[in-house]
């Protein structure tokens, strides 16, 4: 019997309050679960050491930003530019380095240590995980390959829930309330139970909204649990997430629809629903030199869809279910003149979509990956070098195809980390990274061909300065494709006899460049700020879109975060994020404008409360981040962003 999520909701927020009860009586009890440095990362030393550029957000970062979703605060906080999801529920396609309408098929994203990508063109979706859950979102720019296999060339994105970080648990509650424009509202509700070794860790929230469009409101609405325990040298646990999403679908609009009224629907009538659920087991071991990890995890997922037009209905309806096992030991050895770190791990996953109705099919897709990475850092100048492997076997197949994949892939990366005094310090890499074509682009290709594999040449260089309040980190970037794999509107497809064109197709060689800079700055006691550019460049080098950009690669970003503590107690962020203008098609004869926003929030506390109130797009800004079409050098196919919105709260902790 199906379990609605509303009623777990309302178990949660029932859990919540004997939880901070039990807090408030046992303040200083607290779990015996040993804090992990490495957990859901598989990087094996410490961050600063590493050959490549990494963006931390903590869930206090979080909590200051007011974000409500993953994906916003990887935008508002990091200026990571986003394209709008085509459902409702705050979902964006995020690009990490300007891989534009594949970047989700190009990063990796990893929830405590379970990959949760999706095989086909769905995307990912990260909305429905509560954001009060999360503890910690590691942004690494560049090939993650060795460590994270297919599809991983732009980064990773790894998620670390609370109960998921290894450190110690202490008995806890909040609830929180707000209330906002475009009719939203939203609860959520989060308790800790812990005691000796075990604890209890349960999250809930609900969020609805009736949008900034005709046709746009949405209800989502997700829970979590996770147990565990743990003794001195071991920790093993079990999770369970489930997350739904009834929303409608308003459609795109054309640019005198968007400058007449960027608010009004084209499909009054489309809607859908994505019910997706995880469960999966976890341990973690620590034997002598040897820390075990191994990571167990299923996902179930359903879209139910309804299509109104003036040719009748149609509904797109499919199941996915996937399996994920990861196995990961690292071994470290400290010697009077080096030490070594050496992580050895095995990958498997199996994902098969069932398509249902008359027109059904079936796409399934099964991996396993060997990798290693072995890092050695001399004692008497801090040099680290690492090395790293990883071979992937990878089957695809589709039955629209006319025929499946199965190859063997391979993965390298060879990086330098060398400190040049107490706090700077230059590293780079070199690598190899690749990505196979998912199983919807398999069945959508120009009759007789067939899909090669993507590679890419990947190399980085960048140098760290860390002092007190001031942290830096400038890098540049270049990554070479061959036999890129993107859809082409100009490739002779499989409905070409009827008349237009259009395929899944190999490219000509591509190139992804550019410059990133992260900086930090704790100005005084009370005020911090947080700096992230970039400038990008995602261009063709040869064939017969030689010299033009990429679509949807937007090639300058900025974003700038601050947070005051105005008095005690008082506190006062916000940010101001833009993003250059965007080209939406191969010809780059069509542009969507740059656009600016900025976002402010006040919090007050008082005791366990706080008070919030919140403005994104302060300046009501009139823009959007998604469009697919060009025509007569007018960008056509858009979908409007929201303007100025405000959120009230209310926070209280136990």
């Amino acid at each position: 019997m199906k379990i609605r999520i509303s009623s777990v909701r309302l178990a949660v927020l029932g859990l919540a309050l004997p939880a901070a009860s039990v807090a408030l009586a046992q303040s200083q009890s607290t779990s015996t679960l040993n804090e992990v440095v490495v957990t859901t990362s598989r990087v094996a030393g410490p961050s600063e050491a590493q050959p490549f550029g990494t963006s931390v957000i903590t869930a206090d970062d979080i909590q200051r930003s007011g974000a409500v979703t993953v994906n916003e605060a990887i935008m508002r906080i990091l200026g990571v530019p986003g394209r709008q999801d085509f459902y409702g529920g705050g979902d964006y396609a995020l690009d990490l380095r300007g891989f534009g309408s594949t970047s989700d098929s190009n990063q990796v994203v990893i929830v405590d240590g379970i990959r949760i990508n999706e095989a086909d063109l769905g995307g990912t979706r990260l909305a429905g995980i509560p954001i009060e859950s999360v503890a910690r979102i590691e942004v690494i720019r560049g090939s993650g390959a060795v460590l994270y296999g297919e599809g991983a060339t732009a980064g990773v994105i790894i998620i670390t829930t609370k109960a998921g970080a290894g450190t110690a648990r202490k008995n806890a509650a909040s609830l929180y309330a707000g209330v906002g424009s475009y009719g939203l509202r939203e609860e959520r509700a989060n308790a800790t139970l812990a005691s000796g070794g075990v604890s209890l860790d349960v999250n809930a929230m609900n969020r609805k909204a009736d949008n900034y469009r005709d046709n746009f409101r949405s209800d989502t609405d997700a829970a979590s649990a996770v147990a565990q325990w743990s003794n001195d040298w071991l920790r093993v646990g079990a999770r369970v997430s489930h997350d739904e999403l009834d929303t409608g679908l308003p459609g795109s609009l054309t640019a005198a629809q968007y400058q007449n009224n960027p608010s009004q629907t084209t499909s009054p009538l489309n809607n859908a629903t994505i019910d997706n659920t995880r469960s999966g087991l976890f341990a973690e071991a620590v034997v002598g030199n040897w820390q075990l990890t191994a990571d167990t995890g299923s996902r179930e997922k359903k879209l139910r869809s309804l299509y109104v037009s003036s040719y009748g209905s149609s509904n797109y309806d499919f199941d996915v279910k996937a399996t994920n096992y990861a196995l990961r030991a690292v071994h470290s050895a400290n010697l009077s003149k080096f030490s070594n770190k050496l992580t050895l791990g095995n990958d498997y996953a199996s994902w098969q979509r069932d398509v249902l109705g008359a027109y059904g099919s079936t796409a399934t897709q099964s991996s396993r990956a060997w990798y290693l990475r072995d890092e050695v850092t001399l004692a008497s100048t801090g040099t680290t070098l690492s090395l790293g492997l990883r071979t992937e076997r990878i089957s695809k197949n589709n039955s629209n195809a006319v025929m499946g994949l199965a190859d063997d892939q391979n993965a390298w990366e060879l990086g330098l980390s060398q400190p040049l005094g107490k706090a700077v310090s230059i590293y780079g890499r070199v690598g190899h990274s690749f990505r196979l074509a998912n199983v919807d682009e398999l069945g959508y290709t120009t009759p007789g061909m067939t899909l090669l594999p993507q590679r890419s040449r990947d190399m980085e260089l960048g140098s760290r300065y860390a002092s007190g309040p001031v942290k830096f980190d400038a890098r540049w970037y270049r990554s070479a494709l061959t036999d890129e794999i993107g859809y082409d509107p100009s490739a002779t497809g499989p409905g070409s006899l009827y008349g237009f064109n259009g395929a899944n197709v190999n490219f000509d060689p591509t190139r992804r460049s550019g410059i990133e800079l992260d900086e930090s700055y704790a100005y005084t006691k009370n005020l911090s700020l947080r700096v992230n550019a970039a400038l990008r460049k995602s261009t063709f080098e040869s064939g017969p879109y030689a010299g033009q950009e990429v679509p949807l690669a937007p090639r300058r970003t900025f974003a700038l975060h601050a947070d005051w503590t105005l008095v005690a107690n008082q506190l006062l962020s916000g940010g101001v994020n833009w993003v250059s203008s965007q080209h939406p098609d191969f010809a780059n004869q069509c542009s969507m404008p740059a656009y600016t926003t900025a976002d402010v929030r006040y919090a007050y506390q008082w005791r366990n409360l706080e008070v919030s109130l919140g403005v994104v797009n302060l300046f009501d800004r009139k823009f959007y981040t998604q469009a697919y079409e060009c025509t007569g050098g007018v960008t056509s196919g858009i979908y409007p962003e929201a303007g100025r919105a405000v959120t009230a709260a209310l926070r209280a902790k136990f």
